[in-house]
C-alpha cells in the first residue's frame, strides 16, 4: 500500500476518483479515547501510527533538503484539544508518541496562536512594541492569545513572560461546513425521510448516529458498518418513491466514499460568502445533482450560536489579561475562518479596522513555529 500526504495526497485522491481511504483532520480524534485502531485495506493502525506516517514523510523530506538527520521537532497545538483536562493531556501525549514513532527524538510543543503571534512579531520594526491579540481559526478550534510583541528576548522562559492570556473554544471551520451540510445538503441524502414501520403504525427515519456521521465528512466512512447499511436498506423497503431515491443517494455516498469531494463543494460555497452576498452549493457527480442556493444571511444564521461562543471566548481572554479592547494595539487574524465576515465582525465591533491585520491563512503558524524552534536552539 502506498501512502501520500499533504497536497500530494489530496491530488492523488481526486485524480483516482475518490478511490482509496482519504483521511483529514485526524488531529480531531486525538482526545477521543474510543478511537484506538482502524482498518485500512485489512491492516490495523492505531491513531498514533496513522499520524506517524505524515511525520515520517516530513522528516524524510527535511533530511533530503538539509542533507543531515533531523531529530528535533516543534509541534503546534490548539489551546484546547478538549474541554476535559485528562483528554487534553492524552491528546498531546498521543501526538508526541506519533512523532517518536516517526523517529524524532527531541519534541517541543507551542500553542498555535502563540506561533502566529511570533510570525506577526517578526514583521515589526526593531524596538517597536505592541500588545497583540491573535485569533487563530483552524478546522477544529478557534484559539486566542494576547501577547506583548516586539521584545527580542532569546530564551523560551523570557518569551513566556510576554504571554498575557490564552483562550480557546472547540469551534472551527469543520463545524461551519457541517452546519451548511445539515441545513442545505443533507436533505438530498435522506435526513428528513420518514417511513412507516413494517411492524407497527409508527414512523421512523435515519438514526441520530447516522445523521451525526453524515454531517461530518470524515465520519461518513464509519457508516460502512454492515449493521448501519442494513438499517438504511430496511428503511428503504417501506419508504415512498422519492424517499427511496434519497436513501439510495445515501447508500451511494457511503459506498463510493465521496464525502470529501461533497464537502469541498460546501466549503467552496462558504468561501464565496466571504466577499459575496450569495453563492450556490453545486455538486454534480456520482449520480446526484445538488444545486442549492446559499446566502450570507442564511449562513450567518446557521453559525450564529457558534459565533456567540467565540465572542464570549474573546471577552474571557481579554478579561484574563486584565485588558479591554482599547488596550489592544493590533489584532492579528489567521486561519481560513478569519475571512468570514461574521467572525471578523466580532473584532471590528471592538476595534477600528485599521488595527485588524490578517496573516497568511495557511503558513503563519508554521512560520511562527520555526521561529520558536530557533529561539529554543
Amino acid at each position: 500500500m502506498t501512502s501520500y500526504v499533504g497536497y500530494e495526497g489530496i491530488h492523488k485522491y481526486i485524480e483516482n476518483g475518490a478511490d482509496g481511504r482519504y483521511m483529514q483532520s485526524i488531529k480531531t480524534f486525538l482526545p477521543d479515547t474510543a478511537f484506538e485502531k482502524t482498518s485500512v485495506y485489512g491492516k490495523r493502525y492505531s491513531l498514533e501510527e496513522l499520524i506517524s506516517i505524515f511525520f515520517r514523510v516530513m522528516k524524510e523530506r527535511g533530511e533530503a533538503i538539509l542533507g543531515r538527520e533531523v531529530s528535533d521537532l516543534v509541534l503546534g497545538r490548539p489551546v484546547i484539544f478538549s474541554g476535559d483536562r485528562d483528554r487534553d493531556r492524552i491528546a498531546q501525549d498521543r501526538l508526541e508518541s506519533a512523532a517518536r514513532l516517526a523517529g524524532f527524538k527531541n519534541i517541543a510543543f507551542q500553542l498555535e496562536p502563540i506561533a502566529a503571534a511570533l510570525a506577526y512579531e517578526n514583521s515589526l520594526s526593531p524596538g517597536e512594541e505592541q500588545i497583540v491579540m491573535v485569533g487563530d481559526f483552524g478546522a477544529g478550534s478557534s484559539d486566542f492569545t494576547i501577547h506583548r510583541a516586539g521584545k527580542k528576548a532569546g530564551t523560551r522562559a523570557q518569551r513566556e513572560k510576554d504571554i498575557l492570556a490564552v483562550g480557546g473554544v472547540y469551534i472551527g471551520g469543520d463545524l461551519f461546513d457541517s452546519a451548511i451540510m445539515k441545513e442545505k445538503a443533507a436533505a438530498h441524502y435522506g435526513k428528513n425521510v420518514r417511513a412507516k414501520s413494517m411492524f407497527s403504525d409508527n414512523y421512523f427515519g435515519l438514526s441520530p448516529v447516522v445523521i451525526r456521521n453524515l454531517l461530518h465528512w470524515h465520519l461518513i466512512p464509519q457508516l460502512r458498518r454492515p449493521a448501519t447499511l442494513n438499517n438504511i436498506r430496511e428503511l428503504k423497503v417501506t419508504a415512498g418513491f422519492r424517499d427511496k431515491e434519497l436513501l439510495g443517494n445515501l447508500e451511494n455516498l457511503i459506498e463510493a466514499n465521496y464525502g470529501y469531494l461533497l464537502f469541498r463543494s460546501i466549503e467552496a460555497a462558504k468561501c464565496d460568502l466571504s466577499d459575496k452576498e450569495a453563492s450556490h452549493i453545486r455538486f454534480h457527480d456520482y449520480g446526484i445533482r445538488i444545486d442549492e442556493p446559499l446566502s450570507r444571511a442564511e449562513f450567518e444564521l446557521m453559525i450564529l450560536e457558534k459565533a456567540v461562543a467565540i465572542d464570549a471566548c474573546i471577552d474571557s481572554t481579554l478579561a484574563d489579561a486584565g485588558l479591554g479592547a482599547a488596550d489592544i494595539d493590533v489584532v492579528f487574524l489567521t486561519g481560513g475562518s478569519s475571512y468570514i465576515p461574521l467572525i471578523r465582525g466580532l473584532f471590528e465591533k471592538r476595534l477600528d479596522k485599521g488595527r485588524i491585520r490578517t496573516g497568511n491563512a495557511f503558513t503563519s503558524v508554521a512560520y511562527g513555529l520555526g521561529l520558536y524552534g530557533g529561539l529554543m536552539g
